[in-house]
C-alpha cells in the first residue's frame, strides 16, 4: 500500500510516485462517479522541490485536488463545487484524509455528498449543474 504521508519534500522519487498514484486513484474516482468522458480532466502541478505539488480532477461541477498540504491535520484532499472547468475558486472548501485514496467508494460518497456529482445511494447518477 502506498504511504500517502511520506513527505515529497526534497524527494524526487517519492514525488514521482505520489503523482503517479494520485493520478491513478483520481482516474478510479472518475470511473466510480461515472463521470462522462469530456466532462473532466486530471492534471498535475509538480510544484517546487520543497512541496508535493498537487494532482487535480476538475469536472464541470466538482473540483478534487490531492496534495500534501494538510499533513499535520491529516487532510490532503480538497473537494469543492465549481461552475465549469474554467472555475478555479469554486464553492466552499471541504477537506478529507489522504487515506481515502485507498477507499475509492468512500471517497466517491464524500464527493457526491459535497458536490452532488456521481452515483446516488439509489444508484441513480447525478451530474450536478
Amino acid at each position: 500500500m502506498f504511504d500517502w504521508t511520506k513527505s515529497c519534500s526534497y524527494d524526487e522519487a517519492q514525488k514521482r510516485r505520489f503523482h503517479s498514484m494520485a493520478r491513478s486513484r483520481l482516474r478510479q474516482l472518475a470511473a466510480e462517479l461515472h463521470l462522462p468522458p469530456g466532462t473532466f480532466d486530471i492534471r498535475s502541478n509538480r510544484g517546487g522541490v520543497a512541496v508535493s505539488g498537487e494532482v487535480t480532477l476538475h469536472h464541470t461541477a466538482a473540483y478534487i485536488q490531492v496534495g500534501q498540504f494538510g499533513l499535520s491535520s491529516g487532510h490532503g484532499i480538497l473537494i469543492r463545487t465549481c461552475k465549469g472547468r474554467k472555475d478555479y475558486t469554486g464553492g466552499a472548501n471541504h477537506f478529507a484524509a489522504l487515506t481515502l485514496l485507498d477507499d475509492i467508494p468512500a471517497l466517491a460518497a464524500s464527493v457526491h455528498a459535497i458536490t452532488g456529482v456521481g452515483r446516488q445511494a439509489s444508484g441513480e447518477i447525478s451530474h450536478a449543474a
